[in-house]
């Protein structure tokens, strides 16, 4: 293709500053991670406002208006995933929902700071989890579309690590604005995170729209890395066949828009190859069709089961840990909040440590070591002793506990490589629909658990559960999980194993027979 063809696919205008370090790695992760840390800092910041707004409003009954609010928020997050996943991989643009979701979430804290009336307060919440429905559907498939295949569960680990972030600083700014400003200051705070953190959208170039101005910029995921064999994550290598002559450097950068297109597309049949013809991307799977593929997946399967299982696990304790600490060491609120810290701060540690390792030593052993390792302290917590010792305990458990999620969501990314027409926007939407309804079941499970049974079991009860999750989730890991399972590698092995002794034997006696 001629130079003159070339400046003829660029678009009209400049090329806009800074084209470089905002399309690349390291800035889209930053921006998601902070997008990820502003959604949970804006939950943990409102939720221990809301119950003292609604008295104030002179509400009755406000433990059952929090749980309603509670649930508009997690029935937002379920019911406008699927169809945000799913017009994010037709229309094939990330950005636009990003910047359409930060617009909802600054409406939605306004909304709740000035709300005259529960109704007002629950379309609030519903706008924010609509919010939270791009951020982690959209925000995480749009990582993906930009990180090369080597390291994407370790930029995905560091991303997740805006989960902890935001959970730690929320709760303690919240009752020190409310406490300094009144009930508008953690509102204020918000709004002014959001639209700090609304610069970062704004400042995005997505992957596709780089190669538009320059194709080399498909290198630039790797560059420190040599090999020009490294392509975005989900897209298909095209095998040349041998003898054929090699592609030159100018024509990798033609095929370069192909190869990181948002939605993953096979490779250029052979006669498509043959003909010099492109590509096409394939026809847009349906809703019922999309989701009767992902059902027919195992691994797709297996995934998700593992996100919903997390998300009970990790919220089951929402609800319980305040109770059983006060009746058990006296503590009172501001003491639980140091308590969270402990549960908050080994993830900043086991997050990308185990992303890092799911790129390395692959998907299924990471996820086994973090669940395996979180097995013993579910049943070292039912054990009532000092609180030094709980405080340990309880860190390690998260340690491991919340390494889980990191190779989870690596494992989603990979899904989309195994099913066509399958996109990261519609994987992470699984994803999401699966961790809010284990973080909206979890609560119930806790709090069920604990009221209704002896009040010197219902800890136990609890552990044991979660324990027995853990034993659960490791079976489904072992059996589905990965591109191979591992049970299906055993099998294999025994198999290949017990054909090589029987074709020995057989050769042995014909051996033995042929000198007789």
């Amino acid at each position: 293709m001629s130079s003159s063809s070339e400046k003829a696919q660029r678009p009209g205008g400049q090329r806009p500053w800074g084209l470089e370090w905002r399309s690349s790695v390291w800035f889209i992760t930053l921006v998601v991670g902070i997008a990820i840390t502003t959604d949970l800092l804006i939950y943990s910041i409102i939720v221990p406002v809301i119950p003292f707004r609604l008295q104030n409003l002179g509400y009755e009954g406000v433990s059952g208006l929090v749980g309603w609010l509670l649930f508009a928020y997690s029935a937002a997050l379920v019911i406008f995933t699927p169809p945000i996943a799913f017009l994010s991989e037709k229309y094939k643009n990330r950005k636009i929902p990003l910047l359409l979701g930060q617009a909802a979430l600054i409406g939605s804290q306004v909304m709740l700071m000035e709300a005259p009336t529960f109704w007002v307060m629950a379309l609030a919440r519903i706008a924010q989890g609509i919010s939270a429905c791009v951020i982690w559907v959209v925000g995480l498939a749009l990582i993906c579309d930009t990180v090369p295949e080597k390291i994407v569960g370790k930029q995905l680990g560091l991303a997740m690590m805006g989960m902890s972030l935001g959970f730690l600083i929320g709760p303690p700014v919240a009752g020190a604005l409310d406490k300094r400003f009144g009930f508008r200051g953690p509102f204020v705070f918000g709004i002014i995170v959001t639209a700090i953190e609304l610069i970062g959208r704004l400042l995005i170039i997505e992957r596709k729209e780089a190669i538009r101005w320059d194709a080399s910029f498909t290198d630039l995921v790797g560059r420190n890395n040599p090999s020009k064999e490294r392509v975005a994550y989900g897209a298909v290598q095209e095998k040349r066949p041998e003898g054929s002559p090699e592609r030159t450097s100018h024509d990798q950068s033609e095929d370069a828009a192909e190869t990181v297109s948002p939605t993953r597309v096979p490779s250029r049949t052979q006669a498509e190859a043959e003909t010099g013809g492109q590509a096409s991307e394939p026809a847009q799977l349906s809703i019922p069709r999309l989701l009767f593929k992902l059902v027919r997946s195992p691994r797709a399967l297996s995934a998700v089961f593992l996100t919903l299982s997390y998300g009970i696990m990790i919220s089951s304790l929402e609800p319980v840990l305040p109770l059983y600490l006060q009746s058990t060491y006296g503590f009172d609120v501001s003491k639980v909040g140091l308590i969270y810290i402990a549960a908050v701060v080994p993830s900043f540690i086991s997050s990308p440590l185990s992303g890092w390792y799911a790129d390395r030593g692959g998907t299924i052993v990471s996820t086994v070591v973090c669940l395996v390792g979180s097995l013993p302290f579910w049943c070292l917590l039912i054990i009532r002793s000092h609180l030094a010792y709980f405080i340990t305990m309880f860190a390690l458990l998260n340690l491991f506990a919340t390494g889980c999620i990191s190779p989870v969501t690596a494992e989603f990314a990979m899904v989309t490589r195994s099913l066509e027409g399958v996109g990261y926007g519609h994987v992470y939407g699984a994803f999401n629909v699966a961790y809010g309804l284990g973080s909206a079941i979890g609560p119930v499970i806790g709090g069920q658990l604990y009221d209704h049974v002896a009040p010197q079991r219902g800890w136990l009860e609890l552990c044991l559960f979660n324990a027995a999750l853990v034993v659960v989730s490791t079976f489904v890991t072992l059996c589905w999980f990965g591109e191979t399972a591992v049970v299906k590698r055993v099998v294999h092995y025994l198999r290949h194993r017990t054909s090589a002794k029987r074709e020995e034997s057989e050769a042995a006696a014909s051996h033995t027979h042929s000198h007789c």
